[in-house]
């Protein structure tokens, strides 16, 4: 079996809702990684890449047409490259990556883009199911055949305070995982860590040329004494751990990572970042919706033979803080090991775009503790969880 190699990665800074690319249409913003990754590995205008696989969670609207088809044309690489968009919620861009190795690995194709999109301040959160003044939560949005098997159509919000009532983590143990998400995103930033996969893009804000060079949503300097005085965003009784501080940021953002086969990286002359090991998807209960991180990390382990403590690096998407807290107690890995340039909390979770980030920040990672396995892992709507695997090389 041929291996896929993670070449490249990168990633446009993630604009807060409402901010820097409140006037970025999304196809220029899915079409910058595309650019960024040309530019930097000689892709020839795209010529060398076989297909360009998409991640969005909202293809509606500005986002829909295939966006990953229109980014690639957006991009300048012509009608000879093909384009795919998929939506696996917010598992999307992660999925995206890991079909790309699959299809390398099975010897299909060579040299794939994949990653993914969100632009959620211009195509807000369940565009695509919000109708009618409905959303997706309430009945109806789903067939009543649905309720036949599930007693109950749940938020993420309440799944994560499920998660919380069910491993005992109170405000405060959710709320230092979002000081530390903030802390260590300005500590990474500013010791440059995200310089070389954050790429700056040049945009109008009302009617002004801007070049936008890094994330607009976080806040370094959170501390638990501010996080402590917002209110909460799911229960309003007061005995909920959930609020806008200790969630995943509403942001606009693209990623793409370039994704070969050895034989290619030989050919073009490319010194891959790292491996792909393996890659695994999980359902779970949809009523608590968020737990997929734990079965896809414990069962990727264990097929491939390893344990907690031989991973040097994890990225577990930080959608809300109790997530993270319950996959930790659940797995024993180590937090100082999780998310050591800060998460979502800080840098936003545009939906389609995240897991391509997140598996973009572990290659450089590993390089910088000189580790060996780097491990990803998302919480997806509906009860999923995706995990990739990767080795540095």
């Amino acid at each position: 079996m041929p291996d896929a190699y993670i070449v490249d990665a990168v990633r446009t800074p993630f604009g807060k809702q409402g901010g820097a690319f409140r006037d970025t249409h999304p196809q220029d913003l899915a079409a910058e990684p595309l650019c960024a990754l040309d530019r930097r590995n000689d892709l020839a205008r795209g010529d060398r890449v076989e297909d360009v696989i998409y991640g969005c969670v909202s293809p509606v609207g500005e986002q829909g047409l295939n966006i990953g088809r229109v980014a690639s044309l957006v991009a300048g690489w012509g009608e000879e490259i093909p384009g795919v968009q998929l939506n696996r919620m917010c598992g999307s861009g992660q999925q995206a990556v890991n079909f790309a190795a699959a299809e390398i690995r099975g010897g299909l194709s060579d040299v794939l883009v994949a990653g993914g999109v969100e632009h959620m301040t211009r195509v807000p959160l369940a565009s695509d199911v919000d109708t009618d003044g409905q959303h997706y939560a309430d009945e109806g949005i789903v067939t009543e055949t649905y309720f036949e098997h599930f007693d109950e159509l749940t938020t993420q919000g309440e799944g994560a305070e499920r998660i919380a009532d069910e491993y005992g983590h109170d405000r405060e143990a959710v709320d230092q995982i979002a000081v530390d998400s903030q802390r260590r995103w300005g500590e990474a930033a500013d010791a440059g860590a995200y310089d070389e996969q954050v790429v700056p893009v040049e945009t109008t804000v009302d009617g002004e040329a801007v070049t936008v060079e890094e994330d607009g949503h976080p806040r370094p300097g959170t501390d638990l004494e501010t996080l402590g005085e917002l209110p909460l965003l799911v229960r309003e009784d007061g005995e909920g751990v959930v609020h806008a501080g200790n969630a995943s940021g509403i942001v606009d953002g693209a990623a793409g990572v370039l994704v070969a086969s050895g034989e290619a990286c030989e050919e073009h002359g490319w010194e891959p970042l790292a491996r792909v090991v393996d890659t695994h998807v999980v359902g779970v209960d949809p009523t608590t919706m968020l737990t997929g991180p734990i079965p896809a990390t414990k069962t990727i382990l264990d097929e491939n033979g390893l344990a907690v403590g031989d991973i040097d690096r994890f990225e577990v998407n930080e959608a809300f803080a109790p997530v993270v807290t319950a996959w930790l107690a659940e797995t024993g890995a180590d937090w100082e090991r999780t998310n050591v340039w800060g998460g979502a909390i800080a840098h936003g979770h545009p939906l389609g775009a995240t897991g391509a980030a997140l598996l973009g920040k572990l290659p450089y990672q590993l390089a910088e503790c000189n580790g060996q396995y780097g491990l990803a892992t998302m919480c997806i709507g509906f009860g999923q969880g995706i995990a990739t695997l990767i080795e540095r090389v």
